[in-house]
């Protein structure tokens, strides 16, 4: 299944690009991810914990660059990962894009992603799906900015001070999340009619 997503950040392009290329920095911003390994500079380890409801998923996997371009800020990662109960995967396919705007960048996204096993039946509704993952992207972005506004050098001198280490990613929540994705599903239906 295919779907698109975007998000703004406020730094401009060319420093929006610098920070989402750095994983190991914005991992902890992507709710329930962890990441556990890096192999070299594109290509990545790591864990997705997903609680809907009484099931609980927790896939372990890989992400690799397949294309990185500095000068138009484009990317593409493959990403693969199994339910470590064996109850099936995920592969997909995600690009990215990144634009100027007024307040600084938007980010569009693209994901095809295909499941398989048991799990593609939790996904049998593609539409639920994708208002998880706009909820999901939604989180991440609000994580990421409050990372760069907590960063940011604040006006006038400050004494020195060492960083605070990036916020920790809690496990996706299960109702809330599908809740709340329910309830976009739902407008996008009603929307249309």
């Amino acid at each position: 299944m295919k779907f698109d997503n975007s998000f703004e950040v406020p730094l401009p392009p060319a420093e929006a690009w610098a920070l989402l290329r750095d994983v190991q920095r914005i991992a902890p911003c992507m709710p329930g991810a962890e990441l556990t390994e890096v192999i070299d500079e594109r290509s990545f380890k790591g864990r997705v914990a997903v609680k809907l409801g009484p099931v609980a998923l927790t896939f372990a996997g890989t992400a690799r660059f397949e294309e990185l371009d500095d000068a138009t800020h484009t990317a593409k990662v493959k990403a693969q990962g199994t339910d470590q109960k064996g109850r099936g995967g995920a592969n997909a396919v995600v690009g990215f894009a990144l634009l100027p705007v007024p307040t600084g960048t938007r980010v569009d996204i693209t994901t095809d992603v295909t499941l398989s096993g048991a799990v593609a039946q939790y996904g049998r509704g593609a539409g639920i799906i994708q208002a998880v993952a706009a909820e999901l992207i939604g989180q991440f972005a609000e994580r990421l900015r409050a990372m760069i506004a907590r960063d940011a050098p604040a006006a006038g001198p400050a004494p020195e001070a060492s960083p605070a280490p990036p916020p920790q990613a809690a496990p996706i929540g299960g109702f809330g999340l599908v809740w709340r994705a329910l309830l976009s599903w739902l407008r996008s239906i009603l929307g249309r009619r």
